[in-house]
């Protein structure tokens, strides 16, 4: 089975906060936790690519040219970077999903399904909408039956995105959310009780990717970014 990768940049030792949710990461998968000996910007054959919020180089989240924009960038699985001053609690035990309920994305819902699997939590699936081009510059506002129709649609849209993997993981208990805030405030609303955040990486937009970089910018949870 793969390896999780305990990445880190050479300069600094990661902080206890990250070896540990490493090492629990990896005794939950079954399989081995390595640390490479030398630096490793690119670290291949890993089902989890582990690394600190500064990615241990000093630079800011997903800063160009930081090591965690680098694995970002350029990991085919699960990049999780853990802050040092990790929040731990039974209040913070459920994983929370940012979901794009009109183009989801498998590798995210799939990382998220089985990552609320492995810790026997709750998956906190979001999705972020607004309201239809030039509906908020009506004179007189939105009537609560159109609001209420495009709340009801959005609903649908994620009731059928999370199905198949409903499906597929039947132990896991979902609560489906909707909410009319931009996926970076969504997100930042939702995390405050989880222990770990997934968002979704697609290289052709940057809605997710500003999503990441505000949570890590408060993070007190780990945050799993899965390229699509």
């Amino acid at each position: 089975m793969e390896p999780v990768i305990l990445a880190r940049s050479g300069r600094s030792t990661p902080g206890r906060a990250v070896i540990d949710w490493a090492a629990h990461e990896a005794q939950m998968r079954g399989v081995v936790l390595r640390v490479p000996h030398s630096p490793s910007r690119e670290p291949v054959g890993a089902s989890v690519i582990v690394c600190g919020v500064r990615g241990d180089d000093d630079a800011p989240p997903l800063r160009p040219g930081s090591l965690s924009a680098t694995l970002v960038g350029t990991a085919h699985g699960p990049v999780v970077l853990v802050p040092d001053l990790l929040a731990t609690s039974r209040r913070r035990a459920g994983v929370t999903l940012g979901v794009d309920a009109r183009a989801p994305s498998d590798a995210a819902l799939g990382f998220a399904f089985e990552s609320a699997r492995l810790r026997g939590v709750r998956l906190h699936a979001v999705h972020a909408w607004a309201l239809p081009a030039g509906a908020a510059e009506r004179p007189f506002g939105v009537p609560e039956r159109d609001r209420a129709a495009w709340e009801d649609h959005e609903v649908q849209l994620l009731g059928d995105a999370l199905r198949p993997w409903r499906e597929k993981f039947p132990d896991v208990r979902v609560l489906e959310d909707v909410r009319l805030l931009s996926p970076t405030e969504a997100l930042l609303h939702c995390s405050e009780h989880a222990a770990l955040v997934v968002v979704p990486h697609d290289s052709g937009t940057t809605v997710w990717k500003e999503a990441a970089r505000a949570l890590l910018r408060r993070a007190t949870c780990a945050v799993a970014v899965v390229p699509s």
